[in-house]
């Protein structure tokens, strides 16, 4: 048999990470087995779903590059098919018209709930007496006749054995009173037309599965086998919301973190091989099943989430991840023809970024001239005492060809400095870094101006001397 799973989101909102995580336990388990990884867009909700959330769907998607092999399929497109397939249930007596009112639907919940029972509809359209006495010119919606005896029982692929008795399940609407297909129905015409033969999601649909398990018996169609991955909660043991980091996957790559680290976090979240921590996307395939998903909920840690994108940005190759900081470096606005390339960035700076996003505004001189020295800095490094060392790193570095301007030569004319006029390396160096940086903290001094550049870093040196100048002035 081939597997075949699907990731179905509705377009009522951003991918987000709970979202993500599912589209990974499904993309991964379909590559795992060789199977087929479907992407299907649930848009019944006329209402709220928009482009826009499509369009955030699909960057998300192809951001963590998680591919499809079919699709995306839209379920707005197949709404003839839907009623096509209500109508043979009409026929056959699997579902029936419902023409109660909704001032009948309401009083019957109210006294439901009144007498302390669970609010469900009662059957009453489902006698003969009504179908006979109306008819389906009358406004109407659509049920499904579901088994009144008996129970519902499944194997769930992560939480095993589930029963559900059908009387606590009552008659869904599958056509409302316009005409328009509901949800669950579209999943079940939907997986049966597309074959998927493996259901991962969130356990928020686990009350669905024995409905739609029903409709499935109804038509006739083989049932897929059902794996409900539990909740993610927030730190503090509540339910993940924006202030625990619940945001659309695209926040991440706008916060500057590697699709990598996010994927190799969200399959931690729920499912685990051995110790092991770190897992490359080869990996993932290779060692993911679904018996190792855990039926606890998984608790959203943002501080690991960054400590594992500090190891991606030093341990993958530097031309991929300078291809991910390219749109940060846009972002912020930068020439790039103006500076280093963006692989010797990356090579410079990985070591002290957390995100992309850090490591591009940390670049900034690199780029971009500055008017004003940071004031700390240059209070404490650019001051009477560093006027020497820098005039004669300056006399040195100008007499550098271009071809001889690398870090190795750069660092023998710091340590020339510093020998010829007895200091450490720390009195030389530290004005240099604020001189050609406007700031206190950089890479390695030498590295540093030689990314900035001969000529930016010689006009800065001179920039340095004059604000030095200035100060004894005043």
């Amino acid at each position: 048999m081939k597997i075949k799973t699907r990731f179905a989101p509705s377009p009522t909102g951003y991918l987000h990470v709970g979202g993500a995580r599912t589209a990974l336990y499904s993309w991964l388990y379909a590559r795992h087995v060789q199977g087929t990884f479907v992407l299907r867009i649930e848009d019944t909700d006329l209402e709220r779903s928009t482009p826009e959330a499509i369009d955030a769907i699909m960057a998300g998607m192809n951001w963590l590059d998680l591919s499809w092999d079919e699709g995306p399929y839209y379920q707005t497109k197949r709404f003839d098919r839907y009623n096509q397939v209500i109508d043979q249930m009409l026929v056959k007596g699997t579902a029936y018209r419902c023409y109660c009112s909704k001032e009948r639907l309401e009083k019957l919940r109210e006294g439901q709930i009144a007498n302390g029972e669970k609010a469900r509809y009662d059957g009453h359209c489902r006698c003969d007496n009504v179908q006979k006495s109306r008819t389906e010119n009358e406004p109407h919606v659509v049920r499904f006749a579901n088994p009144i005896d008996g129970v519902v029982i499944f194997n769930d692929l992560i939480r095993g054995q589930i029963e559900i008795a059908n009387k606590e399940l009552d008659d869904l609407i599958i056509r409302r009173t316009d005409g328009s297909p509901t949800y669950n129905f579209c999943v079940v015409v939907d997986d049966w037309d597309m074959e998927i033969t493996h259901v991962i999601r969130g356990e928020d649909h686990i009350n669905n599965t024995p409905r739609q398990i029903n409709i499935l018996k109804a038509l006739g169609a083989p049932l897929p086998q059902y794996g409900h991955v539990s909740m993610i909660l927030g730190d503090d043991g509540q339910k993940l919301s924006k202030r625990h980091g619940a945001v659309g996957v695209m926040q991440y790559r706008n916060d500057g973190y590697l699709p990598d680290a996010l994927l190799n976090y969200l399959v931690r979240l729920g499912w685990s091989h051995g110790d092991q921590e770190i897992f490359s996307r080869p990996e993932m395939v290779e060692l993911f099943t679904l018996d190792a998903v855990s039926r606890s909920a998984s608790a959203f840690n943002t501080e690991k989430l960054l400590w594992l994108n500090h190891h991606y940005i030093n341990h993958l190759d530097a031309d991929y991840v300078a291809q991910h900081l390219s749109w940060h470096m846009n972002k912020q606005g930068y020439d790039l023809s103006n500076g280093p390339d963006l692989i010797t960035i990356v090579k410079l700076y990985a070591e002290r970024s957390k995100t992309l996003k850090e490591m591009a505004e940390s670049c900034a001189y690199c780029y971009q001239d500055f008017a004003e020295f940071d004031a700390d800095a240059a209070k404490k490094h650019l001051r009477l005492v560093a006027k020497e060392p820098l005039e004669l790193a300056l006399q040195k570095l100008s007499a550098l060809a271009d071809f001889d301007w690398q870090i190795d030569t750069i660092h023998q004319v710091i340590q020339a400095v510093a020998d010829e006029l007895a200091v450490g390396m720390g009195k030389v160096g530290m004005p240099l870094r604020v001189a050609v940086t406007g700031i206190g903290q950089s890479p390695s001094v030498d590295a540093t101006i030689h990314a900035v550049g001969k000529t930016r870093a010689l006009a800065r040196i001179e920039q340095a001397l004059d604000y030095i100048k200035t100060r004894v002035d005043q």
